[in-house]
């Protein structure tokens, strides 16, 4: 049963011919004392919830109830409707519980989806399966591993890519996010439509409308005709937006708006275009933190965050190294023709105990400058310690001396001088800043990309 509460006959009318066609059985509740009522008497599947039910539009009344829900059945989502869209009183919503938040009018596709989609991940979780049962179920070709975190993750992705939630990806630089977006995408009825990926650390702030939303000809100097943006391009299917801890306070905004309506402008046009898109984020920066520090829209976090999974980096998961090295020494004897290819055992366990801050990212660099750079068919610890850039016991280079081109990557050559500058200005982030000819704000992102100790300074 889903449970209409809303004091518009107009509204429950229309809600409810909506929800009988799609196959629910519907009640409806004026307000408070009806919704009190009714559940006294059954337990429904899910709730949509005006906010207002008197003259007062403040949203005080959707919210006590709300409260009072929650209370009484913790598990049933509730997805609030209102006439007065208040972005503030969308966060309290859903800091209060509430599973999504529709403003008045609201499409009909958009809003059955939302429906659905909080049904789903209602349902109760299952217990975590082995690697071996996943498989069977999904599409994770590309993601290597078996340690238990990561299981946990794939278990996750696994339940929700069939439905349309919008997916957080949180982790540190190289774990493979941009692999679990597509994980995502390709386990969800969208998997035959299109895959956009936008780097928005990339985008510059004056780019960012017409990348996204397109742009019609004459919109600017060099638009000589009509352009397709990405949300565009992925109509039907899933976008991914990464780095979007790095998107500019005035682009938040217009991102919000496409998210919250599912409506855009090109750059240059007034009509408005409707997009259908799922859509997956990806940062490798504490949104929480930077909410707090008004660095980030609150708003925007809880639209992007109904999901949210955590990649754990390489070192919490030790006993998957090998298991990724031969899977990228398996696929460099297709790449370069050594079908004898093979790692040592005692290579094998000596990589596992390596410092690797670059991650997936960096341990596949090693592997593949190793395989290039050596002779041999089968890979000794010394192979792998003439081509390893973070060797702990490895003598840095001379001072005024770079090291040798396909010796060491840019991020690899990035986060070792970071750490000397650290070293050199002993932690002093506004030294080492103007020695790196950096902003702080940037080297802090570094700082924490890299898992580089620092104190924040005022």
């Amino acid at each position: 049963m889903l449970l209409i509460i809303d004091d518009d006959i107009a509204i429950q009318t229309s809600l409810s011919l909506l929800f009988r066609k799609e196959g629910f059985t519907v009640r409806l509740a004026d307000g408070p004392f009806d919704t009190l009522e009714i559940l006294a008497e059954e337990t429904p599947e899910l709730i949509l919830l005006d906010m207002n039910f008197s003259v007062d539009t403040s949203g005080n009344d959707g919210l006590r109830l709300l409260r009072r829900i929650r209370e009484r059945l913790p598990a049933v989502p509730v997805i609030l409707i209102t006439g007065w869209g208040s972005i503030d009183l969308a966060v309290e919503g859903m800091k209060a519980g509430a599973r999504d938040f529709m403003t008045k009018p609201w499409q009909n596709d958009h809003l059955v989806q939302s429906v659905h989609t909080a049904l789903n991940l209602a349902q109760a979780t299952p217990a975590s399966p082995n690697r071996r049962k996943l498989d069977q179920q999904f599409t994770f070709d590309n993601i290597v591993g078996e340690d238990p975190h990561l299981l946990d993750m794939l278990t996750t992705i696994g339940r929700v890519a069939p439905t349309d939630a919008p997916v957080l990806i949180t982790g540190e630089s190289g774990t493979g996010k941009e692999l679990i977006a597509e994980a995502i995408h390709q386990n969800s009825r969208r998997h035959r439509q299109p895959f956009v990926k936008v780097n928005l650390g990339g985008i510059s702030s004056t780019l960012f409308e017409s990348e996204l939303f397109g742009h019609v000809r004459g919109a600017f100097t060099d638009a000589k005709t009509d352009r397709a943006g990405r949300f565009e391009l992925a109509n039907k299917g899933s976008i991914f937006l990464d780095e979007i801890g790095d998107l500019d306070p005035a682009s938040q905004v217009k991102l919000l708006r496409v998210l919250q309506d599912r409506t855009f402008e090109p750059l240059g046009s007034s009509k408005s275009r409707t997009v259908d898109v799922r859509v997956i984020c990806a940062t490798n920066r504490n949104l929480e933190e930077m909410v707090s520090k008004g660095q980030f829209r609150e708003d925007l976090f809880y639209r992007i965050n109904l999901i949210s999974v955590r990649l754990p980096a390489l070192r919490e998961r030790p006993g998957d190294i090998p298991l990724l090295v031969t899977y990228f020494v398996d696929n460099l004897k297709v790449i370069y023709g050594r079908p004898d290819l093979r790692v040592s055992a005692s290579a094998q366990k000596w990589l596992k105990t390596l410092p690797l801050p670059g991650n997936i990212r960096q341990l596949k660099n090693v592997v593949e400058r190793t395989v290039l750079l050596s002779a041999n068919d089968e890979l000794q610890i010394r192979d792998f310690e003439r081509n390893l850039t973070q060797n702990p016991g490895a003598q840095p280079h001379a001072p005024g001396h770079l090291p040798p081109v396909g010796s060491i990557t840019l991020e690899e050559m990035e986060y070792q001088m970071i750490h000397r500058a650290m070293v050199f200005h002993q932690n002093h982030v506004a030294k080492v800043a103007r020695a790196l000819g950096i902003t702080r704000f940037a080297l802090y992102r570094r700082l924490e990309k890299f898992g580089i100790p620092y104190t924040t300074e005022e």
